[in-house]
């Protein structure tokens, strides 16, 4: 069984910084992708970033130049660090990645963590 597990949301103001990170556990044989994604209130869920395990990175157009993704596999960790964050940027994030299990290659996904851009 795969978990993933977020950290680091919270409340921030307008130009601030915050970094989330994502943390998977269990019988993990290869992580390929990982993205994060957000979802703000009424809103579909958006792609954010995404990395490959070949060390390439896409950015959503509305964070580029703002945030960084990054993974450590060794660790089974990712991060998305975020700076001169905009109230537009107020969404629940979530963590996803692509492993492989066993036999298996499944996608996973954290449970949400929230993160507020407001003065």
């Amino acid at each position: 069984q795969v978990q993933l597990v977020e950290s680091g949301g919270g409340l921030v103001l307008p130009g601030g910084s915050l970094r989330l990170s994502c943390a998977a556990s269990g019988s993990i044989i290869s992580i390929y992708a990982t993205r994060w994604y957000r979802q703000a209130p009424g809103e579909q869920r958006e792609l954010v970033a995404s990395s490959t395990n070949g060390g390439s990175t896409d950015y959503a157009d509305s964070v580029k130049g703002r945030f960084t993704i990054s993974r450590d596999d060794a660790k089974k960790m990712m991060d998305l660090e975020m700076s001169s964050l905009k109230p537009e940027d107020t969404a629940v994030y979530y963590c996803n990645m692509v492993i492989r299990t066993g036999a298996m290659t499944g996608y996973y996904w954290g449970q949400g963590t929230q993160v507020t851009v407001s003065s």
